[in-house]
């Protein structure tokens, strides 16, 4: 089979494993910060929820605008070059790429999802200045080893990488597994590496019925979890202050509009 065939033929695989008629986390997410790559399901339980819970649509806007300030401040005040953003979802506007790019073209970075849709629009995230690096893993979360030994193909694991997991720990039902998986992929991860991580909480009752009329909706559930468990996942490390935080509360811009009842914390810290 040639190469072209191959490629058709591939694609024509991805597609078929695209289900449109039930809601999708990563559609889901692109709906509520604005995006086109959605379907009428979608929205439609987009606008379900938002009649249930407007707050939803801050944790999608100041999660994204904290991916942005986390990237920043990592490569401008602690010198990083090298991202691993995992749970990457489809691409929209600053994606980790274009921010740690425009602050250091020698950037490398490596998104991990092993979603189908994310995989057809992988290609947005593979765009690189001609200094750094970037790559799209398919690969799933659950299995971290995989994870690293893909990514070194990549990122120079004798120096320190950012681990990025924003918004996707609460697929993963089983706290402790999830917890699991995060000490796996910081374990393979140098001295000096970072992690990033943030996650709706259940912190309102507004947003524990989002949740639920989420999970209801035949979507993979996600769970959303306790602020002590947030915390959790970064067990053994060294916090950046101030440590677990709301997250438009975690190192604001100046100028940033107060949103600060956001049902989202974070949290940024370092591998000693």
């Amino acid at each position: 089979m040639s190469d072209t065939n191959s490629q058709v033929a591939a694609g024509a695989e991805i597609r078929a494993r695209i289900d449109t008629t039930t809601p999708h986390s990563a559609r889901f997410w692109n709906y509520f910060v604005g995006g086109k790559d959605n379907y009428e399901v979608d929205r439609e339980i987009g606008e379900q929820i938002k009649e249930i819970f407007p707050g939803l649509v801050d944790v999608a806007h100041t999660s994204r605008l904290f991916l942005g300030r986390a990237v920043r401040h990592l490569i401008q005040e602690q010198g990083i070059r090298q991202f691993l953003d995992i749970g990457t979802g489809l691409p929209t506007a600053d994606n980790t790429h274009e921010v740690a790019q425009r602050a250091a073209p020698d950037a490398r970075i490596v998104y991990v999802d092993n979603d189908p849709i994310v995989l057809t629009h992988a290609g947005a995230l593979l765009t690189s200045t001609p200094e750094g690096r970037t790559a799209y893993l398919d690969v799933d979360l659950h299995a971290p080893e995989a994870v690293l030994e893909a990514a070194a193909g990549t990122l120079d694991f004798s120096r320190p990488i950012a681990l990025i997991i924003l918004n996707t720990l609460g697929h993963v039902a089983d706290y402790d597994e999830a917890r699991h998986v995060v000490r796996q992929l910081m374990a393979g991860l140098p001295s000096g590496s970072y992690l990033v991580i943030s996650d709706s909480t259940a912190t309102s009752e507004g947003m524990i019925a989002a949740s639920n009329a989420y999970n209801a909706s035949g979507a993979t559930p996600y769970h959303v979890r306790e602020v002590e468990e947030i915390a959790g996942f970064f067990e053994g490390l060294e916090l950046v202050a101030p440590g677990i935080a709301r997250v438009p509360s975690w190192r604001p811009d100046p100028d940033a509009p107060s949103t600060a009842a956001v049902d989202a914390y974070c949290g940024v810290a370092r591998k000693p």
